[in-house]
């Protein structure tokens, strides 16, 4: 398919998901919701994805919400209690976008140059790794605009960042450099230039993407349900998911390529096929 805001490759179990309106700094417009949720799960589904790479054209990465975007009715007036309930479905939805992010069974990895700023902010801290070059600009631009930032900035840097550096940001809306932005932990490298950074960016894809699929997806189902559980459900969760999703054959690959000295071969994660009618979508046929 053919998107508007995105370009899509998919090379050796690695997809890199490309924001393509540089001369609009990659704002996320309406075009921009529709189109990420539907890149992710169709990603997902087919289950020959290992690993992804959420990356940008241009100078920036992304300057975040684009403003024709409060042009919206929603936010003509909100004088009653009615449509500020309405409010809450907006955001609910545009919470849910990000959130796909965390529950696709791959590992996203975020490439950030330049300005990554409000949205932006949010979506990369639903990614599970942050690559930066030296020139990025991290930014809880909402308290600049009058507002509160409510796409999971405020929720998940925590757990990511130290408290005392994520309420710096969000009450001051001030900016972390590249440098910066690695020593408080927010990426785990920051580079020279882009395309430095891309280079890592696909090394450690082709990594993750060289490990057996299953183990990875329950490794990625772990670690977040551990982050929002305490120790003894997520120990105990993590016991599940075990005895789920552990396979033999895996293990007797990577055991094997480990003595050879050879690269393990390990099959794809299942395509997923949903109920008809559930989620409107098509059951996928290989």
């Amino acid at each position: 398919m053919s998107y508007k805001c995105f370009e899509i490759e998919k090379n050796n179990g690695v997809a890199q998901i490309k924001m393509c309106r540089p001369e609009k700094a990659n704002s996320m417009n309406a075009d921009f919701w529709v189109e990420l949720p539907q890149i992710i799960a169709e990603l997902d589904r087919a289950g020959d994805v290992r690993a992804c790479i959420l990356c940008a054209q241009g100078r920036n990465f992304s300057g975040g919400m684009d403003l024709d975007f409060f042009n919206r009715p929603e936010f003509a007036s909100l004088d009653s209690a009615t449509k500020r309930e309405a409010i809450i479905d907006v955001v609910a939805g545009l919470q849910e976008v990000f959130d796909g992010l965390e529950r696709a069974r791959f590992p996203v990895i975020a490439a950030v140059q330049g300005a990554c700023i409000g949205g932006a902010l949010d979506m990369i801290a639903a990614c599970d790794l942050r690559y930066a070059c030296a020139d990025a600009r991290f930014c809880i631009e909402e308290i600049n605009i009058g507002m509160m930032a409510d796409l999971g900035s405020l929720q998940r840097l925590p757990f990511i960042m130290s408290q005392s550096a994520v309420r710096e940001m969000a009450y001051t809306g001030g900016s972390l450099d590249g440098k910066r932005a690695f020593e408080l932990q927010l990426v785990g490298a920051v580079f020279t230039d882009r395309d430095e950074m891309m280079q890592a960016a696909q090394k450690t894809a082709l990594q993750i993407a060289s490990k057996p699929p299953l183990a990875i997806s329950a490794t990625k189902k772990a670690l977040n349900y551990s982050r929002n559980h305490g120790l003894a459900d997520s120990l105990a969760y993590a016991g599940i998911l075990q005895a789920a999703l552990l396979e033999p054959s895996d293990i007797r690959a990577a055991m094997k390529s480990r003595m050879d000295k050879s690269t393990a071969q390990f099959a794809d994660l299942g395509p997923l096929r949903p109920l008809v009618g559930a989620t409107g979508i098509e059951p996928v046929t290989r």
